[in-house]
């Protein structure tokens, strides 16, 4: 498994509308890709859910490598240049994929949160903790599904989660189970300092969901 996100950082004017028209027409195209685990097409309006920026900033979970370079070198991210230009791409080794309670319902939020590994500190044990809290935190009310993966040249790791809205335990979300966005990132369950970026999902592609082992990826 290896997970990929590129961002592309928008005017603070720009009308959002125009991506999500772009997703709703074309988001369907990577629906069968062969060897796309997911991708989740994020983005970030300035000033909702604590965003500075609006952006556009897809995230992949690719089954197999061959797809990530049929996609890096063919006509999906060309296009993404043509339009918008050429992003960094970020780039991860995976570690752990978990099916959470609510995989086979559509998420609406994604939370990225990057996590590094200290100077010092043994790298086992660093990926040995986080996979515990990757456990803990597919397991919440309303996880589609979490990742981990790890960036070795900048010793980063980065877990990912999907999720619904609504249902109690839900970052952003009341007492009572109804959505209220948060400011300063959400909390997430098994997250030692609970921060992390949000993202608002405008469209799910899982072609192969099912190729995406659960447990850790070794």
């Amino acid at each position: 498994m290896h997970a990929m996100q590129y961002r592309i950082t928008l005017p603070a004017d720009y009308d959002m509308d125009i991506i999500r028209r772009r997703v709703a027409t074309r988001g369907h195209l990577l629906d069968d890709f062969p060897g796309l685990g997911l991708k989740a097409y994020g983005i970030q309006e300035r000033g909702v859910d604590g965003a500075s920026v609006n952006s556009y900033a897809p995230f992949y979970l690719w089954a197999a490598p061959e797809a990530m370079n049929r996609f890096l070198w063919g006509a999906g991210f060309r296009g993404v240049v043509e339009d918008f230009g050429r992003p960094t791409v970020e780039h991860w080794v995976g570690l752990a994929f978990e099916p959470g309670p609510a995989v086979s319902e559509r998420p609406h939020t994604a939370v990225r949160r990057v996590e590094p590994v200290p100077p010092g500190t043994d790298p086992a044990t660093a990926v040995a903790q986080a996979l515990a809290r990757t456990r803990e935190r597919a397991r919440s009310a309303g996880v589609h599904s979490a990742a981990l993966a790890i960036d070795p040249r900048h010793w980063e790791l980065l877990h990912f989660t999907l999720r619904l809205d609504t249902g109690a335990g839900a970052p952003g979300s009341a007492p009572d189970g109804s959505y209220t966005p948060v400011a300063d990132g959400s909390q997430e369950a098994g997250a030692p300092n609970g921060a992390g970026e949000r993202f608002r999902v405008l469209h799910l592609s899982a072609p192969g969901l099912a190729d995406l082992r659960p447990g850790r990826h070794w």
